[in-house]
């Protein structure tokens, strides 16, 4: 029979100290305050949120433009995840549910577009990453981002001002938008109805194993289905390769590692990468910095003492 030894008590544990959790959870950011119309079919919204703040999944009945001029984003819908570095804007389509998590702190920049004022062609029903051209910058920081209750209290003359500067430059940056050069910078998925269901259950796969270098051929057996076939799927269905799949799927895993202050080396090793210089190199050609640029950026709980 087993010896049962009694540990020796233990001090009453101390009162832990209130600490501010690390990573805010908030709603949609009050887009009813800033509902696009026929008279204003052009809205501008901006907040400064920290790192690690997660807004729920919600959406809206009118398009969105989302960006931000300093820091990283990533946004979620059920079809995909998209990366958001300063450079680049993700458009959400009407009546798309998604979610946005902060990766370092930012300044989100969101503009709600009217129906009428909205592009209706393909590729603009679904999520679509363009580049942010220097002229698209400066006409969103030329914008008014007062909430409806804001702009009643603001001086008629001063209102009259903003109004009329967003009247002036609503047609212009909706011609820039078109023109922006669209970019593969996200992580696409196959549609839950619709979409081929091994090729959905290979990239949720690889997903949960980030740091796996199975190869195409592997990972494809393990779905039932063959190398060709899978591939031919990705470029049919998410219009991507396999390759330029992973390598999206690799900087979402990545991107949050680095802020939390994991070491490259490790964040390297963890995203199936053999060696700390060849991620960088994709990274740095993926991302405009290299992955130290965004090491230690997550928000760190204050010191307790």
């Amino acid at each position: 029979m087993p010896v049962i030894r009694r540990r020796p008590a233990r001090p009453p544990a101390r009162r832990p100290v209130a600490t501010r959790p690390v990573g805010d959870v908030v709603d949609s950011l009050t887009p009813h305050l800033y509902l696009p119309t026929p008279n204003r079919p052009l809205r501008a919204k901006m907040r400064h949120l920290l790192a690690e703040t997660k807004v729920v999944p919600h959406h809206h009945e009118w398009p969105q433009l989302t960006f931000s001029l300093n820091g990283v984003c990533r946004l979620s819908t059920d079809d995909g995840t998209f990366i958001v570095p300063p450079s680049r804007a993700v458009w959400v389509p009407a009546g798309m549910s998604h979610s946005i998590t902060v990766v370092e702190d930012a300044d989100l920049h969101t503009l709600y577009l009217h129906h009428d004022a909205a592009p209706q062609q393909a590729p603009w029903q679904s999520c679509v990453v363009i580049e942010v051209t220097e002229l698209m910058r400066a006409l969103v920081l030329g914008l008014d981002t007062h909430s409806d209750a804001q702009l009643d209290q603001l001086e008629p003359a001063r209102r009259h001002t903003l109004l009329q500067r967003e009247r002036l430059i609503q047609p212009l940056l909706c011609d820039e938008l078109l023109q922006a050069p669209q970019i593969r910078m996200g992580v696409p998925l196959p549609a839950r109805d619709g979409g081929d269901k091994r090729l959905r259950a290979l990239c949720e796969a690889v997903l949960r194993a980030p740091g796996e270098r199975a190869t195409l051929a592997e990972w494809s057996a393990s779905v039932g289905a063959s190398e060709r076939t899978v591939a031919r799927l990705f470029r049919e269905q998410l219009g991507l390769s396999y390759q330029q799949w992973r390598q999206q799927a690799t900087l979402a895993h990545a991107l949050p590692l680095l802020a939390r202050g994991q070491p490259v080396s490790q964040v390297a090793a963890a995203s199936g990468y053999a060696s700390e210089s060849a991620f960088t190199a994709m990274f740095r050609a993926a991302m405009g910095q290299p992955p130290s640029h965004f090491s230690g950026k997550a928000r760190k709980p204050p010191d307790p003492s």
